[in-house]
């Protein structure tokens, strides 16, 4: 039955140098919508580069990347708005309060109904009590938290995640 879900990811022939490092080397996978994925490898094997490139973020050397049926080098607008990501290395305005920061991101994904999605995703996420502290104000774990609020507003079809424990 899995086997007759559609594709949400597929890589072939992927690889990346920058100047004379490899970082992804001739990386082939496939995952189906509904599944989880994990990509495993000691630190510099190039995973937060693959997803660089599965976000379009990072131009590949060689090789084809579809996500939901869509290329991304060539049609990344077609697909954009179908995903997000959340990763330690991106930080978020720490200026800003949590409800504005996700008031940012999800007029970027043109979410509709913003106010009842940021109230649904504090709820499920334990930050309704943080919703008006800066961003910057709050521990880590709390950040953590902030930050897969902020790639879950567009209630996105397809979730990358990096160093997601």
């Amino acid at each position: 039955m899995l086997h007759s879900l559609p594709l949400a990811i597929k890589v072939e022939a992927l690889e990346k140098r920058f100047d004379k490092v490899h970082a992804v080397r001739g990386l082939d996978f496939e995952a189906r919508q509904g599944t989880i994925l994990g990509l495993l490898g000691g630190n510099g094997a190039g995973k937060t580069t693959t997803i660089g490139m599965l976000l379009g973020l990072v131009r590949p050397t060689v090789g084809k990347i579809e996500l939901l049926g869509v290329d991304v080098q060539t049609n990344r607008p077609l697909v954009q708005h179908l995903i997000n990501f959340e990763s330690p290395y991106v930080d978020m305005p720490l200026r800003l309060t949590v409800r504005q920061n996700l008031t940012v991101y999800g007029k970027l994904y043109g979410v509709v109904d913003l106010k009842a999605r940021i109230a649904e995703l504090a709820g499920i996420l334990d930050l309704t009590h943080l919703l008006e502290r800066p961003t910057g104000k709050l521990s880590a774990g709390q950040k953590t938290r902030v930050s897969l609020a902020k790639a879950l507003v567009n209630s996105p079809r397809l979730l990358l995640l990096d160093e997601p424990t």
